[in-house]
């Protein structure tokens, strides 16, 4: 018998995107199998809670993104090819919680005593950049990333983020310290963006003059 068209295979497994334990067995099956569902799979992450995730997502940083992370380079997974370019699928970043980041580095306690605590500064400096160095890479990495949604303190937000938004529909930026500096950097992406339809930007503290150069921006756009 003849194989089905391969857009036949794929409209029958977008219908379990739901239903990801299935969608996993049917990695399984075979290869043809395997390259219609990985599409599927990777279109949309949530990165809050997942450390297995995370562990795979930091196989695709590069050498910059390694850099800040200097003082974690003996938990960062060795270097290794994927199977896919998984991230070119993805459609959708979500990481509203810093609790799969802290499942990750707590993985790694045979490296590191004592364990994480939520509460120290050394571990709220680490899941900082970790969660810059990683969305760093996925602005890098994600070329059909339309939607981004990221809460709680980052580093060096300017230079890995603002500056790279100009293509997303949907940005969700909540929970931070946006800087005036910052401010004018995010204002001037938004300016530049003429795909964006909803903005998200709930406790930044980003003070009046912040708010000013945002609203001037999006008043011209």
């Amino acid at each position: 018998m003849d194989r089905l068209p391969n857009e036949f295979f794929f409209e029958i497994f977008i219908h379990l995107k739901n239903y990801r334990r299935s969608l996993f067995s049917c990695l399984l099956v075979n290869r043809h199998w395997c390259r219609n569902v990985i599409p599927i799979l990777w279109r949309e992450l949530d990165v809050s809670k997942s450390r297995k995730l995370i562990e795979i997502c930091t196989l695709s940083l590069n050498a910059e993104e390694k850099e800040q992370l200097l003082s974690l380079t003996t938990i960062l997974p060795n270097n290794q090819n994927l199977l896919f370019e998984y991230l070119t699928y993805t459609t959708t970043i979500k990481i509203d919680s810093d609790d799969g980041i802290m499942n990750w580095l707590n993985h790694k306690k045979s490296v590191f005593e004592p364990l994480y605590s939520p509460y120290d500064l050394r571990t709220e400096r680490a899941i900082q950049a970790i969660k810059s160095s990683l969305i760093s890479m996925f602005l890098r990495t994600s070329k059909r990333l339309k939607n981004l949604s990221i809460s709680g303190e980052i580093l060096n937000m300017s230079e890995k983020i603002f500056d790279k938004c100009t293509a997303l529909v949907s940005l969700k930026f909540a929970n931070n310290n946006i800087s005036l500096e910052e401010s004018k950097t995010l204002a001037k992406s938004l300016h530049n963006n003429t795909n964006l339809t909803s903005l998200d930007l709930w406790n930044n503290r980003m003070g009046p003059e912040g708010g000013k150069a945002l609203a001037d921006a999006l008043a011209l756009c």
